[in-house]
């Protein structure tokens, strides 16, 4: 490759894709303030949803093409590149979803560096990259909606081993007095179970979240389990803050700071925590974290590649 075409790709934007449990996001973009397309794709079934998504990519790459690719899935995903699973989606309540290999059907037409992650640890490098987290190696991204996921950075990498990070079937102890049945078919007493949205409109039964005020006795179940969670990830990975976002967390703003004061009662000052307001925060990237998180996947991918 000479200097000139080199130099050429470095210009072209980079193509993301982030799959969602209900709809998918594709974008074409150089960073957040540089968004040049971005279209929305039902998620149905995967015949019919992954084709709609790599015909946009195949328009753009006919349009003028770009530099890398980047796909954040809803999980759980295999990545261990090493496993005959690698870029399936796993086991998952999304019907007919399991066993689908997302990375091959999305990237084998294009002859540019890949990455691949789950949707949560994407939003996480977004944050790093240009929102809250800019600057630090050790940062946990949390969502709080349907379900909770986390995506979890330690070292400035993704965490790996078995699998990727599944924190938010971490299991917390409940709220004494609390008997609501847990939302989740796995857990009794997962935070998913415990505090989703999913959870939280199961409490209410016919209310509506909206109409719930800050001083409902709905919350503190929510709290307690949220803030649990947040210490079991200062005494496992000590992350350097705490984004929390997603929609149950994002309107109503009386959360975080409940959430950071229960932490602190837990940990009890055996850890030194960072000053109050500083740790335990909002996404500055708001609701771009997640379809910025598969262009900061694609930007990863052609940094790794020298491309």
């Amino acid at each position: 490759m000479s200097a000139r075409d080199d130099g050429q790709i470095r210009q072209l934007p980079f193509a993301g894709v982030e799959l969602g449990g209900t709809k998918c996001i594709a974008t074409l973009a150089h960073g957040p303030g540089a968004v040049l397309d971005q279209r929305t794709i039902p998620t149905t079934h995967p015949d019919e949803t992954l084709p709609a998504i790599a015909g946009i990519l195949h328009k753009w790459r006919l349009d003028g093409g770009f530099r890398a690719l980047g796909i954040a899935s809803f999980g759980p995903i295999e990545l261990r590149p090493a496993s005959e699973r690698y870029g399936q989606i796993l086991r998952t309540n999304k019907p007919g979803w399991s066993g689908t290999d997302v990375l091959h059907c999305l990237s084998a037409s294009f002859d540019v560096p890949t990455g691949f992650d789950t949707d949560v640890n994407g939003a996480a490098l977004a944050e790093i990259r240009w929102g809250c987290a800019q600057g630090l190696d050790d940062f946990a991204y949390v969502t709080v909606g349907t379900g909770v996921g986390v995506g979890l950075i330690v070292h400035g990498r993704p965490t790996r081993g078995i699998g990727h990070s599944e924190i938010g079937h971490l299991r917390v102890p409940r709220t004494p007095g609390d008997t609501h049945r847990s939302v989740c078919r796995f857990h009794e007493d997962c935070v998913e179970g415990l505090a989703s949205g999913t959870a939280l409109k199961a409490r209410l039964g016919e209310q509506r979240v909206r109409d719930i005020a800050p001083d409902d006795p709905v919350w503190t179940a929510i709290v307690d389990a949220l803030a649990a969670m947040c210490h079991d990830l200062v005494c496992t990975t000590g992350p350097h803050r705490i984004a929390i976002g997603g929609g149950v967390v994002s309107s109503q703003a009386h959360l975080l700071g409940r959430i950071e004061a229960r932490l602190v009662d837990s940990v009890n000052g055996y850890i030194d925590l960072p000053d109050s307001g500083d740790f335990i925060v909002q996404p500055e990237l708001g609701v771009l974290a997640g379809p910025l998180g598969s262009i900061a996947l694609a930007a990863n991918a052609a940094e790794l590649a020298g491309a």
